[in-house]
Parts: structure tokens; C-alpha cells; sequence
């Protein structure tokens, strides 16, 4: 496009937001059909389960209460827009009502800030059985980084959940209609998961790439602080912002999700979601592939019913399943990144046996050649005293999840150039 001509769009835009931004409401594509999308945020949908580690709300749904869920973006624009997922839902989904605001302390927002969201002009939607449904923009400049919370209210009975178990995160509820409340009072219960909410998405004239970061609980930030947003793609999202080149990063981890075998707690097979978790993804054109040591660890730990089945993997199998999640990212035009399986001696599934497949998988992603790029996340976290262990000042305390300085040793290790 022209110089010129790119001008004239960018200031039709911003004069059709100052027009609007004032107004509290979320707005069709006033700007015309220009806009571009690019995920923000994002989490991967998993089917309601009984309480895994601890007390979700899943199984009940809701019933006359509103859900309000804090998410940080990675990159950031002039319009903003939600995804919901009903993916696991038995029946349609009725929303009530629905807001974006800008997040304050806890559950509440900054006053001001709250914009009601439509969906096909309407502030009430139904999201059929399997579906996902999007909202119509809202016109609110948001920033790399900037903390959203987005709130959904359910007058009626939803039953169980299509939700992300475990978020890392703090999510509220409050009984009745409190989805333009700027206060945290009403908002008692909390629990770490996310409801419904599968991606939060800035548009613009301009367009925006994104990286997906997809793999299982290393990826999920199992043993970063909560509410810290210290999981390697978010400390990925600030190496970007902080080199002047904001993309959106998307966070499509499940905890305990395996390569090849579908879970009852952990989600469907990474070669199933694939193409919805990552490929689907507005504006993507980066995929990051972390994933395997649970089908490694779950041949070796039979007693936990979340890991069933539990085939013994063998290490030409999981290299199979990373060639077809890569034939997938191609053939849609993607470049993907093979990221090596961090250390995990001492963890609660390890064995010599689990070992030695980890090893054979991680020669072939970094010498085969067939990832466009690869990151060696394992010869980043590993203990130089024992290279099968994780680095102590790495080690959340479990040998398989890093802590907060893990996930920055993780983030560093990429190259932002090949994203």
C-alpha cells in the first residue's frame, strides 16, 4: 500500500475511536473492514474434570454470577476483542453479558474504563454446543503488557465448564450481575482457572505477527509465581517489548498434555489440538513445539488415572508425532520451532529407561534439521554438574518444573530473530 493510502486508513481509524472511545460500549468495525487481528492472550479449552490438584469450579459451571479473569497481553492496538469457547459444552451456551476493563488491584478495574461487549450488535449471545464465539471490537487502546479483565455474567445455569485448568492465575466470582462493577467487593470466591475465555485478540490497520508457544506444564508455567506472569512465553512477550518489537506471544500449554495420547484430565493429544490451539490462531506465524516428557514419564507412573492410557513410548514414536505436528505447521505455510526437553532426574516419573529416550529425542531435534529453527532449552536449565538435572536455582522444588528464574533462563535462551 502507498504511503499515502496507509495514512488515510491509519487516520480513519483513530478519528472513528476518538469518536467512540468515550462511549463506554463496545463497537461493530466502524473503521471499516481494515481491521487485521493478532491473538494477545490466549489459553487452551480443556472439558470440565473433577478438582486435580485443587478446587476449581468446572463441573458446577455458574448460575446468576459473574467471572472475572485477569489476563496480561503481549502485544497490544486499538481495538480489542474476546474469543469464548463453549468446545466442551453438551448444550448452547447463553451469555448474559460480557466487559473489558482495564485491570486495577485484584478483582477490580480502573473506573472509567469498562466497555460493555457486543456480539453481532447484541450484548447477550449464545455460543452453540462444540462452538466458539468472538465479540464485535471494543474500542479501547491497550498496550504490550497491560493487565485486562474481562467479565462474564450467566443469569442463567451454564452447567459444566469448558475451561483452562491451570492458569497460574487468579480468577473471581461474585453472585449476581457485577460485570461493569469497578469494585472488588463483591467478588468473594476465587480460584485458579479460566472459564470459557480461550483468547483475547488487539486489531488494527497494520498487521501483527504471532508466536505460538504450544506444549504441556513447562510451557502452562507450572511452578511460576501466581499471578506474577513469570511463564517463559511471558517473559518471551518482555524481551520483544523491551527490544521495540511487541508481538503477541500466545501461551497453548496444558499441563500434563502428551504428544500421542489423549487424557481425561490433560486435554486431547498435542497432535489432535494442534491445529486449533496453534495453527488457528489470529495472526500467527511462529509455532514453538515443547512437548513430550509426559508421554515419556506417564509409561513410568501407572498408578495416576490422569495418565491413562500409559503406552510404553519408545523415542522413534514421539519423534513421529513431532514430524506430524510439524507437516501440519507447513502445510499452512508456518514456521516452527523445535524447542529440546528440559532435564527431569529426581522428578516424581523419572527412570533411566524415560531417560534415554529423552536424550535420543533431543539429538534428533537439534542435529535432524527437520524444525525450521530450535531453541535448546535443555542445555539452558541443565545443572553443568549433572546434565540430566535441572540447575538448582532453576528448580521449583519438584526436578521437572522451573521457578521463575527457570522460565527467564528459558526465554533468554531464544533467538528473537528467528521469530
Amino acid at each position: 500500500m502507498r504511503a499515502s493510502g496507509l495514512r488515510r486508513r491509519v487516520f480513519g481509524l483513530a478519528a472513528a475511536l476518538a469518536l467512540l472511545a468515550g462511549s463506554g460500549v463496545a463497537a461493530a468495525d466502524t473503521a471499516g473492514s481494515g481491521l487485521r487481528w493478532t491473538g494477545a492472550w490466549a489459553a487452551s479449552p480443556q472439558q470440565a474434570n473433577p478438582p486435580i490438584f485443587e478446587p476449581d469450579w468446572s463441573q458446577a459451571g455458574f448460575a446468576d454470577q459473574s467471572v472475572r479473569q485477569i489476563v496480561r497481553l503481549s502485544t497490544g492496538g486499538p481495538t480489542v476483542r474476546i474469543r469464548l469457547s463453549n468446545a466442551y459444552g453438551k448444550a448452547p451456551l447463553r451469555l448474559a453479558g460480557a466487559t473489558v476493563a482495564r485491570a486495577g488491584t485484584g478483582a477490580a478495574v480502573q473506573p472509567g474504563s469498562v466497555r460493555h461487549l457486543t456480539f453481532g450488535h447484541q450484548r447477550a449471545a449464545e455460543i452453540p454446543a462444540g462452538g466458539e464465539l468472538a465479540s464485535d471490537p471494543a474500542l479501547l487502546w491497550t498496550a504490550p503488557l497491560e493487565r485486562l479483565a474481562v467479565t462474564l455474567y450467566f443469569a442463567e445455569p451454564t452447567g459444566p465448564a469448558t475451561y483452562h485448568w491451570f492458569a497460574s492465575a487468579t480468577s473471581y466470582r461474585a453472585a449476581g450481575d457485577h460485570r461493569a462493577d469497578p469494585e472488588a467487593t463483591a467478588f468473594t470466591e476465587t480460584t485458579r482457572s479460566w472459564y470459557y475465555l480461550a483468547g483475547v485478540d488487539v486489531g488494527g490497520v497494520l498487521p501483527q505477527d504471532a508466536v505460538v508457544a504450544f506444549g504441556d506444564s513447562i510451557t502452562d508455567g507450572a511452578g511460576s509465581t501466581v499471578d506474577a506472569d513469570n511463564r517463559y512465553p511471558d517473559d518471551l512477550a518482555e524481551r520483544l517489548a523491551a527490544a521495540g518489537r511487541p508481538r503477541g506471544v500466545l501461551n497453548e500449554g496444558i499441563g500434563g498434555n502428551r504428544v500421542l495420547n489423549d487424557s481425561p484430565c490433560f486435554g486431547e493429544r498435542a497432535t489432535k489440538r494442534f491445529q486449533r490451539d496453534a495453527l488457528d490462531q489470529p495472526g500467527v506465524r511462529t509455532v514453538i513445539v515443547l512437548e513430550g516428557i509426559n508421554d515419556i514419564g506417564a509409561s513410568d507412573r501407572g498408578e495416576f488415572e490422569c495418565f491413562t492410557p500409559r503406552p510404553e513410548v519408545t523415542a522413534a514414536q514421539l519423534i513421529a508425532g513431532h514430524r506430524e505436528l510439524i507437516a501440519q505447521a507447513r502445510s499452512r505455510g508456518l514456521k516452527v520451532i523445535g524447542a529440546t526437553l528440559l532435564p527431569y532426574k529426581g522428578a516424581m516419573y523419572y527412570s533411566e529407561r524415560g531417560e534415554a529416550v529423552r536424550d535420543e529425542v533431543n539429538s534428533w531435534i537439534r542435529t535432524s534439521g527437520e524444525y525450521d529453527a530450535v531453541v535448546d532449552l535443555d542445555r539452558a536449565t541443565a545443572d553443568p554438574a549433572d546434565p540430566d538435572t535441572l540447575r538448582p536455582a532453576y528448580d521449583s522444588g519438584d526436578h521437572l518444573h522451573p521457578n521463575d528464574a527457570g522460565y527467564h533462563a528459558m526465554a533468554e535462551a531464544f533467538d528473537l530473530s528467528a521469530l
